[in-house]
C-alpha cells in the first residue's frame, strides 16, 4: 500500500497531520492568486466598498455605502474586511482573504467535527468532499457575507453537536463555544443566527427525547455570553440611528422573507438544481445518506447522523419557502452535507453496494455536461465565454466522467472517489477562476473607477446615469450622485438632506452643462440619446462594452 493510499485509507492517524495536509491542500486552493482578478459587482465591490467608508470615515457603527446609511446587513464582515484593508491596503487579496480565511476554517473544521462524531476516515473524507465542492472554494474566494455567516452558524451549530454527545469529557466549553458562535452568526446575517441553529436544535430534542440537555447547556451563563457579544452593536447603532430597527428587524427579515419586496423571488424547488450544480458529484450521493438515520437514531453515531440530517434539512426549507433567493443562501448545509457524505463513504467502502447506482449516475451526469460546456460556444447565439474557456472547463468534466466510468466499469468504487476529487478539485482551481475572468470583464468597475479616480480633480462631481455600480466608488474613492437610479440605497437616500446626489435627467443636463466639471458613467443608448442636450460634447475617457466614461471638459 502507497503511503497516499494509506494516509487516506488508515483508522487512526494524527490530526494535526491531517489539519496540516489539508490546510495546505486547500490553502492553494483559496488563496493561490486571490487577489489577481477585479472586484465584481455588485456583491464584491458593495463589500469592499463599505468597510472602505468604514476606515474613512472612523465609523465601525453604522455603515454607509456610497456615503448614505445602509443597513441591509449587521456589520461583522465588514469589520473583517476592514481589518484586512488596514493590514494589506485597499487591494482585491485583502478584500477576498476574509472569506477565504472562513472557507479554509470550515473545511478544517469539518474534519475536526467529523473525526470526533464518527472517526478520523469520516471527518477526512467530510472535509475533502466540501473542500472539492465548487461551490464552497469559488464563493471562498469572492467577497460575499455569505461564507462568514456561513462558516460562523457551522462552528455553532458544530459546537452544540459535540458539546451533546454523551462521551464529550469537557461539554461547557463547547456549550460556550456554541453560544459566541452563535451571537456571531447573528453579527454576520441577523436573527436567522437564532432562529435557525434554535429550530434545529429544538426538532433535535424532539425527535430523540434528550431534553436533559436544556439543563446541561448553561443557559443563564450561555445567553449571557451570546448577549455580551451580539447585543452591543445592536444596541449602539440604534441609539445612533432610531431608523435602524425598523428597517432592519422589519424590512430586511420579515418582509424580506415573506414578500418579493426585493425583487428576488425564485420558486420553490430553486435551490434543488444549486445544490446539485454547486456539490456536483458528491450531491448525487445525498439519497443514499439519509438510509437508516432514522432506524439509528438512539445510537451516539446516529443521533449525530439525524443532527446533520436536520441542520442540511432545515436550512434547505427555510430558504426554499423564502420569497427572496439567492444562490449561495444554502452555503451553510454544504459542511453538514458533506460530513453525512464522507461518513458514508467510510461506512460503505469496503460493502458499495449502495453507492455504485449514484456514482453511475454521476459518471454519466459528468460526461455529458462536459460535452455540452465543451459545445457551448458553438451552439449559443452569443456566447458569454471563449471556446478555450469552455473546453479547458469541459475537457475537466468529461475525463472526470469518463474516467469514473471506466473505473466503474472495473468495480473499482475507492479509485473512483478519487478520480471525482481530484478532478472537482481542479475544476475549482483551474476552470471556475476563467469564468470569473469573463464575468469581471462585465461587471467590474476597476477600469473605469481608476480612470475617473486619475482623471478627476478635488471638485470634480463622478456620476452614474442610470445604474450604480458600487465598484465604482470603491475604486474611485470617491462618492457617486445617481442619476435615476436609488435601488439598494432607497432608505438611505431618504435620510437627511440627499437631494444632490440622487438626481433626475432634467438635473443631470443642467449639471452637466453647467461650469462643473462632470465625469459620468453611462449606457451607450443613454449616451446618444441625451446628445442632442446636452451643451457640452461628451469628451470618451474609457469604455467597457456598452458602458461609456465621459467627461464634460
Amino acid at each position: 500500500m502507497t503511503p497516499l493510499l494509506q494516509f487516506f485509507t488508515a483508522r487512526e492517524g494524527s490530526a494535526r497531520r491531517d489539519l496540516f495536509t489539508l490546510t495546505a491542500l486547500f490553502g492553494f486552493a483559496l488563496f493561490f492568486r486571490l487577489g489577481a482578478l477585479p472586484l465584481i459587482d455588485p456583491d464584491e465591490g458593495r463589500y469592499a466598498e463599505i468597510p472602505r467608508e468604514m476606515l474613512e470615515r472612523g465609523d465601525f457603527i453604522t455603515p454607509h455605502l456610497n456615503y448614505v446609511k445602509y443597513f441591509e446587513k449587521p456589520p461583522l464582515h465588514y469589520w473583517l474586511d476592514a481589518l484586512s484593508f488596514k493590514l494589506f491596503g485597499l487591494n482585491e487579496f485583502a478584500a477576498r482573504l476574509p472569506g477565504a480565511l472562513m472557507a479554509l476554517v470550515g473545511i478544517l473544521f469539518t474534519y475536526h467535527l467529523g473525526r470526533r462524531c464518527f472517526g478520523r476516515k469520516s471527518g477526512l473524507y467530510g472535509a475533502l468532499v466540501l473542500g472539492s465542492s465548487l461551490g464552497w472554494l469559488v464563493i471562498g474566494r469572492y467577497n460575499v457575507i455569505d461564507m462568514t455567516l456561513s462558516v460562523c452558524m457551522t462552528l455553532a451549530l458544530g459546537c452544540f453537536l459535540l458539546a451533546s454527545r454523551p462521551e464529550e469529557r469537557h461539554p461547557g466549553r463547547y456549550y460556550y463555544l456554541f453560544y459566541l458562535f452563535a451571537a456571531l452568526t447573528v453579527l454576520a446575517k441577523g436573527l436567522i443566527g437564532l432562529v435557525l441553529p434554535g429550530g434545529i436544535i429544538l426538532f433535535q430534542l424532539l425527535l430523540t427525547g434528550r431534553w436533559r440537555l436544556l439543563k446541561e447547556m448553561r443557559l443563564p451563563t450561555g445567553i449571557a455570553l451570546f448577549l455580551l457579544v451580539g447585543a452591543p452593536w445592536f444596541v449602539a447603532v440604534s441609539l445612533r440611528n432610531p431608523e435602524f430597527a425598523r428597517f432592519f428587524f422589519i424590512h430586511e427579515h420579515f418582509e424580506r422573507f415573506l414578500t418579493k419586496v426585493h425583487g428576488r423571488y425564485e420558486p420553490p424547488w430553486f435551490f434543488i438544481p444549486v445544490l446539485v450544480g454547486f456539490m456536483l458529484p458528491w450531491s448525487l450521493f445525498i439519497p443514499a445518506t439519509v438510509r437508516g438515520i432514522w432506524r439509528e437514531r438512539q445510537t451516539a453515531a446516529g443521533e449525530a447522523r439525524l443532527y446533520l440530517l436536520l441542520w442540511s434539512a432545515i436550512i434547505f426549507v427555510f430558504f426554499s419557502l423564502s420569497d427572496s433567493k439567492l444562490v449561495p443562501y444554502i452555503l451553510p448545509i454544504f459542511p453538514a452535507v458533506a460530513l453525512l457524505i464522507g461518513d458514508l463513504f467510510d461506512r460503505c467502502v469496503e460493502r458499495p453496494a449502495g453507492l455504485r447506482l449514484p456514482a453511475w449516475l454521476a459518471a454519466g451526469l459528468l460526461t455529458i455536461g462536459g460535452i455540452g460546456v465543451a459545445l457551448y460556444p458553438f451552439l449559443a447565439q452569443r456566447p458569454r465565454f471563449s471556446v478555450t474557456d469552455m473546453a479547458i472547463i469541459g475537457g475537466i468534466l468529461l475525463v472526470e466522467g469518463v474516467a469514473a466510468l471506466l473505473l466503474l466499469s472495473r468495480r473499482a468504487l475507492p479509485a473512483t472517489l478519487v478520480a471525482f476529487c481530484l478532478m472537482s478539485y481542479l475544476l475549482a482551481v483551474a476552470g471556475a477562476p476563467r469564468v470569473l475572468a469573463r464575468t469581471a470583464e462585465r461587471k467590474s468597475s476597476k477600469e473605469l473607477g481608476l480612470l475617473a479616480r486619475a482623471k478627476a480633480g478635488p471638485e470634480t462631481v463622478l456620476a452614474t446615469f442610470g445604474m450604480y455600480r458600487q465598484g465604482l466608488s470603491y475604486y474611485a474613492e470617491r462618492r457617486v450622485v445617481l442619476v435615476n437610479n436609488r435601488n439598494e440605497l432607497d432608505f438611505g437616500s431618504k435620510i437627511g438632506d440627499q437631494s444632490a446626489w440622487f438626481i433626475k435627467t432634467p438635473a443631470f443636463i443642467a449639471l452637466w452643462n453647467s461650469p462643473t466639471q462632470v465625469i459620468a458613467m453611462i449606457g451607450k443608448d443613454d449616451l446618444a440619446k441625451l446628445a442632442p442636450q446636452l451643451t457640452k460634447p461628451p469628451q470618451l475617457l474609457g469604455s467597457q462594452q456598452d458602458v461609456l466614461l465621459v467627461a464634460n471638459y
